[in-house]
């Protein structure tokens, strides 16, 4: 079912202002996590630098990188909703983002994805699925190695 064209224009209007002015852009200074992670298929790339608090708290969330609007719109989204989050937060809005972009899974808490939601309709491209969640896997392995664990996915997809 195709959106409606009010929803369609919001659409655009977030991806493109995300994309043209990222929130949260640029580097964080040691000590901090920094992962890189790229999208071999289509050239996105993202570098990305997580800082947590002393109760293991998302600190500060930055990122720079090169790609398609989506990519980088949804990088810039992702910022701006885990700053401050806990890492059971962080995790949790992960899991509903992917099922938001894939269709695949169920959402534990709508409204606690906001204007991220407007990202549903990657779905039918699923050539774009890969551009939305690069950030997103970048960030899950970011908190893995935060963590002392390298058990999360890396940020390239296979």
């Amino acid at each position: 079912m195709p959106l409606p064209d009010d929803l369609r224009d919001l659409y655009q209007q977030v991806i493109l202002d995300h994309s043209r002015r990222p929130r949260h852009h640029g580097r964080i200074e040691a000590p901090c996590t920094h992962v890189h992670g790229d999208n071999p298929t289509c050239g996105d790339e993202i570098d990305l630098w997580l800082k947590l608090d002393a109760n293991g708290n998302i600190e500060q969330l930055k990122f720079e990188g090169q790609g398609c609007a989506i990519s980088q719109a949804s990088a810039s989204m992702m910022s701006v909703k885990m700053q401050g989050s806990s890492q059971s937060q962080a995790r949790q809005l992960i899991a509903d983002f992917r099922t938001v972009v894939t269709g695949e899974g169920n959402i534990s808490d709508e409204d606690a994805l906001g204007e991220l939601a407007l990202l549903e309709g990657v779905q039918k491209f699923p050539q774009r699925v890969k551009c939305a969640t690069l950030a997103w896997r970048a960030l899950e392995q970011a908190l893995a190695e935060a963590n002392g664990s390298q058990a999360a996915a890396p940020a390239t997809p296979s």
